[in-house]
């Protein structure tokens, strides 16, 4: 005999089979306590003795009971889930992010259900209605592009958002970013210090707020020395970049130096270079904005702006964590913006770095 949490005596039944999902009621029969008990070992909303809690916990793992979180939602308690939407995961970048989002989110006792937009905002929209309807307690997520998300305060009401690496129209929404423009003049003005005056910018979309961010720190070191700039947006084929880098360099303006938007374009540069036989830095200096796992081991390696992947998605989901526990949406929201450095190899010019 055992006693429940109302103090009455209660017989354990056997492990029964059973040919459905058990349920909590099950859980408690065989644990020889009330629902009520189960229900507050599972929340922790009150104090239960530890072999009773014992019993329950036995009894949870005989059955491979797991508790309804959607059902627990609409009683009013958390899921402990929250959404991550991201652009695509072929990006190493995004892929460095989403773990970041995941062990932080892990640590805190939260799950992660993780979605693409492959950049559309139709796409966005259905997985964050999709993960609503899941009753997920927060939301973190780096938006589709920059003119076209949907993602704000009027979609997802009181569910909290925070974004990253990129920004949204609406202001109330928590933000994290890096220093993109700042981190990209830096670089360019690296550049014109080796003595280079034609330095081409090829990227994706200026419609992706970091690509434009860092576009315009470009623009705005060339300005500041007299120069003029010279930029391709469409990196996002290997055909389109080897025809756009072979116009340039067969143009009487010819580039000594390129400067690249992101790791995908990087990729997509690397590979028109290696195509078109031009050897670097002799015939044409290159950096590029992202550090990336093998960028130091290729020949030569590559001077690139690192950026705090990680970082960033540790502090979205911090903020977003923090925000859940709050349990109230800002007037105004958070904007994190986090350090970038440059990192000098070789493919720029530079020796014994």
């Amino acid at each position: 005999m055992s006693e429940d949490g109302s103090g009455k005596k209660t017989k354990p039944a056997k492990v029964p089979t059973l040919s459905r999902k058990p349920t909590m009621s099950d859980v408690a029969r065989l644990a020889g306590v009330g629902t009520m008990t189960v229900s507050r070992v599972l929340s922790g909303t009150a104090v239960v003795s530890p072999e009773t809690a014992q019993r329950v916990r036995t009894a949870i793992e005989q059955l491979r009971y797991r508790p309804n979180e959607i059902a627990r939602a609409f009683r009013g308690q958390r899921s402990k889930t929250i959404g991550l939407i991201l652009p695509y995961l072929y990006d190493p970048f995004f892929g460095n992010c989403a773990h970041a989002v995941t062990r932080v989110a892990k640590e805190n006792g939260y799950t992660v259900i993780i979605a693409t937009s492959n950049e559309d905002p139709e796409t966005e929209y259905g997985e964050v209605d999709r993960m609503l309807q899941r009753e997920v307690d927060g939301l973190v997520a780096i938006p589709a592009r920059q003119h076209d998300s949907i993602l704000g305060r009027n979609l997802l009401g009181r569910t909290p958002l925070v974004v990253f690496d990129r920004l949204v129209a609406d202001r109330t929404v928590d933000a994290v970013t890096v220093e993109n423009l700042a981190g990209a003049q830096k670089m360019v003005d690296h550049l014109i210090g080796h003595g280079h005056r034609r330095i081409a910018f090829m990227g994706l979309s200026r419609d992706i707020f970091t690509i434009n961010e860092r576009f315009l720190g470009y623009r705005q070191a060339m300005q500041d020395a007299g120069l003029v700039e010279d930029a391709f947006f469409g990196c996002d084929s290997e055909e389109g970049t080897v025809a756009a880098l072979k116009q340039k360099m067969a143009s009487g303006n010819a580039p000594t130096a390129v400067f690249t938007s992101n790791t995908l374009a990087t990729r997509y540069v690397l590979s028109a270079i290696l195509h078109l036989g031009i050897r670097i830095p002799d015939e044409l200096a290159f950096a590029g904005f992202d550090d990336f796992d093998m960028a130091e081991f290729t020949a030569p390696p590559l001077t690139v702006v690192r950026q705090p992947a990680q970082q960033m998605g540790e502090a979205a989901t911090k903020l977003l964590i923090e925000r859940i526990a709050q349990g109230e949406i800002p007037g105004t929201g958070s904007r994190v913006v986090l350090p970038v450095e440059l990192v000098l190899r070789s493919s720029c010019g530079c020796t014994n770095r």
